[in-house]
């Protein structure tokens, strides 16, 4: 059913939240600048008006994603720090100190299921909104942005062919149990050994023996799979699943395109960008933009299939404008997109194209385009997209949009509290400057009735 209403009602021998905090925080403010009824508004379809108990408050799941990205917390750590912190509950809508738990860390997981990813992203136009309203963003910054691509990766064990096998061997063995066949030899005890044994020579440089052990397990994991095929009578779902995973990886080989690298995250792909400290990396694509001005971004996307970053570039700007609500009139790129596909209206310049032709407010601004690159570190290692806990491609694509949320939270609150130290630097100040006009009798009087060097007439 419809989310219920957070319980605010009146309580006499209780104090507010509002009376307790400080109202000049950044959460405090920021949370009296979010347009929530929007976000439920927008979120609202989710939900049946007639199926079901009620739901949690949207309010309460959206302030929690929005806290648990901008702080990098989990599921379980951000619902037992809420209960410590008040300024949060307040952000989440509660009018009065709690001392329970709102909810259990799984409603969070059903929560995100639900809504899904094209809804999530009423919470990333959501952090650019309220920069809006409050200034921040000016309103022809979001028509000039920086596109780029990085790697999201699955939180998968590195991807070897003895393990691959090992762990393989041991899932088809336990769901066989579960099934009731009788198996000739489960392998369990010999694949571990062998396993184990693969590691050692690894490790030692003696690479041959490493191959003969793996050679091994991979003929282990073809008995297993034939005895279960000749066994089985009416097998369920699971085994049949696992069953075709398990001779994928059994059959594939070691230049092969399309290769099977998690048996849990078939969706993961094997992903080379060049890097000499990490080769390889095991997730999906992410492709997002950013302002040219003040790095806000303004779209991310998780993208599968491993595309060339110049397909990418068409759905970018047309996701950014989306979100954003601004037309793209100036798109700054690396090399990677050369032989790009767009053919919008929006002008794109290349880093390290003819410069000699471009005016120098343009050659300012394409200097500027590797501002992009620790706005993805910032992503990866404050925002929790650095591994993707959450499952199958519908979760890389929630993780990546909420990362990017996250990250938005975070500079609207050093935004608030910036402000915040400016005004108490434009105060004292302006003490400063009257206590200089204020005549020097005036002042000796004052210093000695009050014994202080500031006098506190002048409030």
């Amino acid at each position: 059913m419809k989310p219920q209403k957070t319980n605010n009602q009146p309580q006499l021998f209780r104090s507010s939240l509002e009376a307790m905090l400080n109202d000049k925080h950044p959460l405090y403010k920021l949370a009296n600048s979010i347009n929530w009824r929007r976000v439920e508004a927008e979120l609202s379809p989710c939900y049946s008006s007639e199926m079901g108990r009620p739901g949690n408050a949207t309010r309460l799941m959206v302030g929690l994603h929005y806290l648990k990205h901008a702080y990098n917390e989990s599921d379980e750590s951000i619902i037992e720090r809420w209960v410590e912190n008040p300024y949060w509950q307040y952000f989440c809508g509660y009018e009065y100190m709690q001392h329970d738990f709102p909810i259990h860390p799984t409603s969070m997981v059903k929560w995100r299921n639900r809504v899904g990813a094209d809804r999530m992203e009423t919470l990333l136009a959501e952090t650019l909104s309220t920069a809006k309203r409050e200034k921040h963003i000016k309103p022809n910054q979001a028509s000039k942005i920086i596109v780029d691509t990085t790697v999201q990766e699955k939180a998968i064990a590195y991807p070897t062919d003895a393990r691959l096998y090992c762990k393989a061997i041991r899932r088809l063995a336990k769901l066989a149990k579960r099934q009731n066949i009788n198996l000739r030899q489960s392998y369990i005890r010999v694949s571990k050994r062998a396993f184990f044994q693969q590691g050692q020579y690894a490790r030692a440089s003696q690479y041959k023996r490493a191959a003969k052990q793996t050679r091994k397990l991979k003929t282990y994991l073809g008995r297993l799979i034939r005895d279960i095929e000749r066994k089985m009578v009416d097998p369920d779902n699971d085994l049949c699943t696992m069953l075709d995973r398990t001779k994928r990886v059994h059959a594939q080989q070691r230049k092969d395109k399309g290769k099977l690298y998690s048996l849990d995250a078939p969706e993961v792909e094997c992903i080379s960008k060049g890097k000499a400290h990490k080769r390889y990396e095991f997730g999906c694509k992410v492709s997002l933009s950013v302002t040219n001005k003040g790095n806000w971004i303004t779209s991310i996307a998780a993208l599968h299939g491993n595309p060339f970053d110049g397909h990418t570039l068409s759905e970018t700007v047309l996701r950014s404008e989306n979100v954003s609500g601004v037309k793209v009139k100036e798109v700054y790129v690396d090399r990677g997109y050369r032989g790009h596909d767009y053919v919008g209206d929006a002008q794109v310049y290349k880093q390290g194209g003819k410069l000699k032709r471009l005016t120098q407010a343009i050659k300012r601004k394409l200097k500027r385009r590797s501002a992009i690159e620790p706005t993805i570190g910032h992503l990866k290692t404050d925002n929790r997209m650095s591994r993707n806990f959450l499952k199958g491609a519908e979760g890389d694509r929630i993780n990546a949009i909420l990362a990017a949320a996250g990250y938005n939270m975070r500079k609207l609150i050093a935004a608030f509290l910036y402000a915040l130290i400016k005004l108490g630097y434009f105060l004292q100040n302006r003490l400063f400057k009257i206590r200089q006009h204020l005549p020097e009798p005036y002042l000796l009087t004052v210093d000695k009735r009050s014994k202080q060097t500031f006098s506190g007439t002048t409030n």
